[in-house]
């Protein structure tokens, strides 16, 4: 296949990002921008690759039952919407397709058991979180310096792979307040001459605007990202943005956020309040939440309620159990989990205890204030990197050599137990040392929500390798008309009582690894892979000695009568002693 040659597809599936997948005649995949599953098309190659090739969409030979005439006139220049000429129907199917060949392909899963994706009842203006970026045109260079380009102000989304501002006037998936405030902003910028940022010199003022919605009070929170020490007349634009935001619906709180630097990220760290509350207040499935500037919540509200609900269902509580909350944002699933159980029986939920971890002290701080808000004194919340402090926190592992030096734990916190593990982390998934953790404190379900398929498929399939076998699976849609779908998934420990009965001759068992219950070559590839080192079976010998771990009486003795045996060092020592606590062998 040559760059520039002309060929007709048949596509057959579509990606996140809006490329539709169809095969050449010679079995070449092929992605093509704006092509749907069931249409046959022609495309011309602009790229070739050893495994695919790239192609431009030149007409549509045959259109599939499932394309729509779309509904955003922006949808060929913005692209958040890479679905939005699908139908919704098939766009939930194809959303099922892509967790379930995850699994099979990545996991390594047989059949996977997907549940039907939980669709969304309003796929519109079901966004609470409006983040959109701030442009004027850009900044221009003259002879002599730089001079600011005041353009038309647009306030909208980047461009898919650009740093283009598209100018959204509306945007279908964001809510009313949004699409006012930004009206608003922009009218300020064109009255008081007010610069966008320009990414490539960094400079001008304005980079982002982002609101928050709460669906269940109508509290509006607009966050103003400035490239600057403040905003000119501000206090003009804030009567602006509180004459924007129309009923049912008022605004509560103006934010300004400080990003002077970090490209590519959407806040600074200096966060102050321009005018109103700190905070604005939801209220959704009998739960309340306060919700900061950088809080962490779900953007769609409705299907939310869905996903917790079937977390819930998978968690499958009962009374008296632990669960650990990992990657636990501001603590809302463990409450929302505590929450049903209270609604069910008071006596049980009384017994229960949830302990999140998380690494944002300023999610920790929310977690720990909506415990409080929803009268739920039995989940606590702890700072740091759950791969670091959840063996800390753990009774068996306690100042294991890979966790950091830290304070004592408090009594409350301490992990005697566990029955439920909650896992929601971002797309990049979870750290396998946090996986690792986990799995350690045996838990006897994971409940894993995902917001990436690929991910989760990995993260299956490390966790397989310690005993816990997937069950099932339910995408969940709160991301409608685009690529992304969540997933949460129920994994159970397999259950060591089943057992059958096998006869063994005993020269054929290698006793010392029965006893010992890990090979030295375990060991050896346990601290090769962890600490970089490669130590001998005599320095294993020695440690698991001075362990009082017994070893077979003829093991490493030498016909010399005189032999010097060289002492194992303390590095490796160290070493040799996490590879037995990790395979709980002391």
């Amino acid at each position: 296949m040559d760059k520039g040659q002309k060929i007709r597809l048949q596509i057959n599936d579509m990606t996140t990002d809006g490329s539709g997948i169809g095969r050449s005649e010679d079995g070449l995949t092929v992605f093509v921008k704006g092509a749907l599953p069931g249409d046959t098309v022609q495309a011309e190659i602009f790229r070739v690759k050893k495994r695919y090739a790239l192609a431009r969409l030149l007409s549509i030979d045959e259109p599939s039952e499932d394309r729509t005439e779309g509904f955003c006139p922006q949808d060929s220049r913005c692209g958040g919407c890479p679905m939005g000429r699908l139908t919704y129907d098939a766009q939930l199917k194809l959303k099922e397709r892509h967790v379930r060949d995850a699994l099979t392909r990545i996991a390594g899963l047989k059949e996977p058991l997907i549940r039907p994706a939980l669709e969304a009842e309003n796929p519109w203006r079901y966004r609470n979180k409006a983040s959109m970026a701030v442009s004027t045109g850009g900044i221009i260079t003259r002879k002599g310096g730089i001079v600011e380009n005041l353009g038309e102000p647009a306030v909208g989304f980047y461009r898919g792979k650009s740093r283009e501002v598209t100018d959204c006037p509306d945007c279908a998936l964001q809510t009313e307040p949004a699409v006012a405030a930004a009206e608003a902003l922009r009218e300020f910028m064109r009255q008081d001459h007010i610069t966008g940022y320009d990414p490539r010199w960094e400079k001008g003022l304005m980079r982002h605007m982002v609101v928050r919605t709460a669906f269940g009070t109508g509290e509006v929170m607009v966050i103003l990202v400035i490239n600057g020490k403040g905003i000119p007349h501000a206090a003009k634009l804030v009567a602006m943005l509180d004459e924007a935001v129309e009923e049912p619906f008022s605004l509560e709180s103006v934010i300004l956020n400080i990003n002077k630097g970090k490209p590519g990220e959407i806040f600074g760290d200096r966060t102050e309040v321009l005018a109103g509350r700190p905070t604005i207040n939801e209220e959704l499935g009998g739960m309340r939440y306060e919700i900061s500037p950088l809080s962490f919540y779900q953007v769609n509200p409705a299907q939310m309620v869905k996903l917790y609900n079937k977390a819930a269902e998978y968690a499958a509580l009962t009374g008296g159990e632990t669960i650990l909350d990992l990657y636990c944002g501001a603590g809302t699933i463990g409450l929302w989990l505590l929450n049903e159980l209270r609604s069910r029986d008071r006596e049980a939920f009384a017994g229960t205890k949830v302990i999140g971890i998380e690494s944002q002290k300023s999610a920790v701080l929310d977690a720990n204030r909506n415990a409080v808000i929803n009268g739920i004194v039995n989940a606590r919340y702890v700072c740091g990197k759950a791969e670091y402090e959840l063996p800390r926190l753990m009774d068996a592992c306690v100042d294991t050599a890979d966790s950091p030096a830290s304070a004592p734990v408090d009594e409350d916190l301490r992990v005697t137990k566990t029955d439920v593990v909650i896992l929601d982390p971002p797309r990049a998934g979870c750290d396998e040392r946090l996986l690792d953790a986990a799995a350690a404190a045996e838990p006897s379900r994971i409940v894993y929500i995902s917001c990436d398929p690929a991910t989760l498929a990995r993260d299956v399939k490390y966790l397989s390798g310690k005993g816990y076998r997937f069950m099932e699976a339910t995408p969940a849609d709160l991301f409608c008309w685009t690529g992304h779908v969540e997933t949460v998934a129920l994994l159970s420990k397999l259950d060591v009582d089943k057992h059958i009965s096998v006869k063994i001759e005993l020269d054929e068992l290698d006793l010392t690894s029965a006893e010992s219950k890990a090979t030295y070559v375990q060991i050896k590839e346990y601290i090769l892979e962890k600490f970089d080192l490669k130590v001998s079976t005599l320095y294993i010998a020695q440690i698991k000695k001075k362990c009082g771990i017994e070893l077979r009486e003829h093991y490493n003795k030498s016909k010399k009568e005189k032999q010097i045996i060289p002492q194992c060092t303390p590095e490796k020592e160290e070493a040799i002693m996490n590879a037995l606590r990790h395979f709980k062998m002391i």
